[in-house]
């Protein structure tokens, strides 16, 4: 029989809701659920754990508690913009929470800049203001 993993305690639901208030200034929702993850990096089984989800905006959020007291997370856009922080696994909610915000907070305000830069382009000076003149079809 698989090792069942402790579920999210109330106070542990309530520390994360807290967080996310604190750090966006309104009620996030967050949903409870199980996940598949790899515990082990050097086998590829996969372990059901409880996990947290929440979004904001274009970015979804999962706490993964692999443990009593051990927890992990990541932050993604899509299926291939998928980000952790820097720390495998955490023995505190609270750090877990408050890195996964702080690393995505960085990771947007880079991205943002980069998207502003690729929209303030002037691609009509690209070949030094003479017209484009596209190849000729015969």
């Amino acid at each position: 029989m698989p090792k069942r993993f402790p579920d999210f305690t109330a106070r542990e639901k309530n520390l994360v809701s807290q967080t996310l208030f604190e750090r966006f200034g309104v009620a996030i929702p967050i949903e409870v659920t199980r996940s598949e993850i790899q515990l082990n990096l050097l086998d590829e089984t996969l372990t059901e754990v409880p996990a947290l989800t929440w979004t904001v905006d274009l970015c979804h959020f999962v706490v993964f508690k692999t443990g009593d007291g051990r927890f992990r997370c990541q932050f993604y856009y899509t299926d291939n913009e998928q980000f952790g922080t820097a720390t495998h696994e955490y023995d505190n909610l609270g750090d877990c929470v408050v890195d996964l915000l702080q690393v995505q907070a960085k990771h947007e305000t880079e991205r943002q800049r980069l998207l502003r830069a690729m929209n303030a382009v002037d691609f009509s000076k690209a070949n030094d203001g003479e017209d484009y003149h596209g190849p000729l079809i015969v």
